[in-house]
Order: structure tokens, then C-alpha cells, then sequence
């Protein structure tokens, strides 16, 4: 079942249920008038969902309209919680040489995790804001999951079938704020403005055979300005998967019906700058801090500016046949309007 927001009806949205082939959706009044109270009824609404789902499949034109992905919020516009893991240790690992550091021992049993602002998310299709380009901005493109209620202390088999619905994400980082935030010693906060999301969820069953170990085994598709900057598989490499971010996260508190959990930047391990980009035959990269990790480390500096304004960005994944799951990520980098 794939399910969006569109931007009417308030701050929330209106929640509609997407065809597979992303080319019609309907709106689901009777049902749920937005994705949040779906997720909070979930156990009533989602049979019904599933019905008007399979309705749209076979005969897409009855009582529905084109979809539109520039007409979307984030399927969730605003979230109760966002949480961010780093489950691809491979990044966090470059990200310590760089600067010369070691990796602790215990980032390989214990994730890494950031809440970050989720009063207001970024729609699919909508720029990129930021004040300056001097803070250094740069793309993380992820997967997350939305989870349904968790209770405190769930090991990770429980939270496993707390997954509800999968999405992409682009998580823009300001890098050249993030040394002295971290420096503080409490975490991010200027340095990670508002994301964006896909402009679909989709249920886990959508990625058929390439969803399970509670990992997405697909590539997720990096454009910049056009060309393929990465195409890393994230069921590959992933150190940490999704039910035991979801368990590491409610550790000592309740996680509420649509908590997003994110992955991390996408990251597979590398034969270092000359064997991991695209144009070299690897896989290329998820974020641009990562190229420019692998130039300090086998240069002695980096090359590659981060994003300037006019930048235009692309993150997708698709299925087995080339279809997109989750529709596309589609944004420029703008300056805030004065």
C-alpha cells in the first residue's frame, strides 16, 4: 500500500492513497482525513486502506484524480518524534579518519542516534532554504521507517512489527556548523535544519522480496545537477537494521504511533577514492561529506565544494522492474528570501 499527503486541508494535509505506478491516488475522508490518524487507528484503518489500495490498482480512473508528487507535503508534514540513527558504521568509520581519529570499539554493538526538529518537515519537491552557503551544505540521503506505538524496553523482535511504513529521506546537514555544535558536547541542533521525505510511504510488503532482515535491499539513487553521485545498496553494509534502531530508541521511553526512525546516510565500504565513485566503477556516495572524507584521506584534502545555491538534487529508489517506490525526492538549494 503506498499513502501520501497532499497540501490542502490545513497544516496536516489531506492523506490519500497512492496506485502502485505513482500515476493516480484518492482521497480517504470516510477513512482517515490525515496520515497521523491513520497511524493512531491503524489496526481499523488499514484494511480499508488496503481496500481502496487494491480499488486503485485495477481500475485507477473511478473516483480518483492524477497524483501529483510537486502536490505533496512529506507524507508525515510534522511528526510527534524524529529520530535519526547512523547504522552504516562505514560512514561514521571515514568520518574519524579524516581528522585522524580511531573508531571506539563500541560504535559496531551501540548505534549512534540524534533527535532532531520534526515540527516541520520539508515537502518532496520544495527547495532547500538556507541563509548562507558558507555553513557548508550537503545532502543525506536515507531510508526511515514509521513505526505504529512501542512500549518502553521492547526488545527487537517486538519492535520489528511495530514498522508501519517506509519512506526516503533527505536529511540536509550544515557541515561546516556541525565540529563546533559537537564541540559542546550536546548534540545537534543548528547544524540539521528541516528535512524532506518521499512523497510516498509505502508499506514494508511493497519492496516484496528485497524487505526483510528489517533492511530495504535496494540501491537508493543519488542525482546532483543530473548526474549519478550514488547508488549504495542500503541493505548492504548496514550495520545496524531498523528493529534495533527502534529498540535502541525506546530504550527508556514509549515511542508514539508515527515516530519516524531514520538510518543514516547510505554507505557501502569501499576500495577508497579511486575504487568508490561512480565514474571509477563503485557505488558512489549518499552525501558529499563522504567524497570529500575519502579525498582528505588519500590526498591530504578535500576537493569537492559542498551544495550551492541553484543546486538541483534528486534521491529515488526503484524496484526490480526500474519502477519508483516511493516516487522522487526532487529539490534545488535555495537562499531564504529576505
Amino acid at each position: 500500500m503506498k499513502l501520501a499527503t497532499l497540501k490542502r486541508g490545513g497544516r496536516d494535509g489531506t492523506l490519500v492513497v497512492v496506485n502502485r505506478r505513482l500515476t493516480h491516488c484518492r482521497t480517504v475522508p470516510e477513512i482517515a482525513c490525515t496520515l497521523q490518524h491513520a497511524l493512531d487507528d491503524w489496526d481499523h484503518c488499514t484494511a480499508q486502506l488496503q481496500q481502496v489500495y487494491q480499488d486503485l490498482n485495477g481500475d485507477p480512473l473511478g473516483r480518483s484524480e492524477p497524483f501529483d508528487p510537486s502536490a505533496c507535503h512529506s507524507p508525515l508534514p510534522r511528526a510527534y518524534q524524529w529520530a535519526d540513527g547512523s547504522a552504516y558504521v562505514n560512514h561514521v568509520e571515514l568520518v574519524r579518519r579524516a581528522r585522524g581519529a580511531d573508531l571506539p570499539s563500541e560504535f559496531w554493538t551501540d548505534p549512534l542516534m540524534y533527535q532532531g526538529g520534526s515540527d516541520a518537515f520539508v515537502g518532496p519537491c520544495d527547495p532547500v532554504r538556507v541563509l548562507s552557503e558558507a555553513w557548508g551544505i550537503d545532502l543525506e540521503a536515507e531510508v526511515a521507517v514509521i513505526t505504529g506505538d512501542v512500549a518502553m524496553g521492547s526488545n527487537s523482535a517486538i519492535a520489528s512489527g511495530s514498522v508501519r511504513l517506509l519512506m526516503l529521506v533527505n536529511d540536509v546537514s550544515l557541515r561546516n556548523l556541525i565540529p563546533a555544535e559537537l564541540a559542546k558536547g550536546f548534540g545537534f541542533f543548528q547544524s540539521k535544519p528541516a528535512c524532506a521525505f518521499s512523497p510516498v510511504a509505502v508499506t514494508p510488503d511493497e519492496l516484496g522480496p528485497d524487505w526483510h532482515e528489517s533492511r530495504a535491499h535496494r540501491p537508493l539513487k543519488v542525482h546532483i545537477n543530473g548526474k549519478l553521485f550514488g547508488q549504495p545498496d542500503a541493505g548492504t553494509d548496514m550495520v545496524f537494521d531498523f528493529a534495533q534502531l527502534i529498540a535502541h530508541a525506546a530504550k527508556t521511553r514509549e515511542l508514539g504511533a508515527g515516530t519516524i526512525i531514520g538510518s543514516g546516510t547510505v554507505s557501502n565500504k569501499q576500495g577508497g577514492l579511486q575504487g568508490s565513485s561512480i565514474a571509477n566503477g563503485g557505488v558512489g556516495y549518499c552525501c558529499i561529506a563522504e567524497l570529500r572524507m575519502y579525498e582528505t584521506i588519500e590526498t591530504g584534502t578535500p576537493r569537492t565544494p559542498f551544495l550551492k545555491f541553484g543546486d538541483r538534487l534528486r534521491i529515488e529508489m526503484t524496484d526490480r522492474s526500474g519502477d519508483s517506490i516511493f516516487g522522487a525526492i526532487e529539490q534545488q538549494v535555495l537562499p531564504c528570501p529576505t
